[in-house]
C-alpha cells in the first residue's frame, strides 16, 4: 500500500479541482415539460382537444389516459373523433391538476425523474411502471 503524505491544503486543492472538472447537475435537467389541458365546456359536458398529444408525450395510449379520468372524476367518456369528451363541467385548473397527478403517478420515474418509462400488467389488478432510463421498477395500483 502506497501512503501518501499531503497536507490539509494540499489536499483541499486537489478535492476542488476534482470537484471544477465535474460535469454540472444543471445540465442533466431535462426539457421534458407536462403538456397543459386545452378544454372547452359544451352544456354539461367537458372537451379536451389536445388528448392525442398528451398521449404522444406520455407514451400511453389516449385510451389508458381517459379510462384515469373517467375513474378520478366519476364520470363517463367518450371519444368524438379526435377529442376526449367528459359528462360534466370540469374547469381549466381541475383538469390540469388530474393531468398532473396522471403524469406523477404513472409516466415519470420516481428515481431519476425522466419520462421514459413504460407499463407492465403485473397481475391482480397492479401495475408495474419500468423506466427504461435508470432501470427502477415500481408497483403501481391499476386504474
Amino acid at each position: 500500500m502506497l501512503v501518501i503524505d499531503i497536507s490539509d491544503k494540499e489536499y483541499m486543492e486537489l478535492l476542488d479541482r476534482a470537484f471544477s472538472k465535474l460535469p454540472s447537475l444543471e445540465a442533466e435537467k431535462s426539457d421534458f415539460v407536462i403538456p397543459k389541458v386545452e378544454s372547452m365546456i359544451q352544456g354539461n359536458k367537458t372537451t379536451i382537444r389536445n388528448i392525442a398529444s398528451i398521449a404522444d408525450k406520455a407514451r400511453r395510449k389516449v385510451e389508458d389516459i381517459a379510462r384515469y379520468l373517467s375513474k378520478e372524476f366519476g364520470v363517463p367518456t367518450s371519444m368524438e373523433e379526435q377529442r376526449l369528451v367528459l359528462t360534466g363541467k370540469f374547469s381549466q385548473e381541475q383538469l390540469d391538476k388530474e393531468m398532473l397527478k396522471y403524469f406523477e403517478t404513472y409516466v415519470i420515474c420516481r428515481e431519476c425523474h425522466k419520462p421514459d418509462t413504460h407499463l407492465e400488467n403485473a397481475g391482480r389488478g397492479m401495475l408495474m411502471l419500468v423506466c427504461e432510463a435508470c432501470g427502477a421498477r415500481y408497483g403501481l395500483k391499476n386504474y
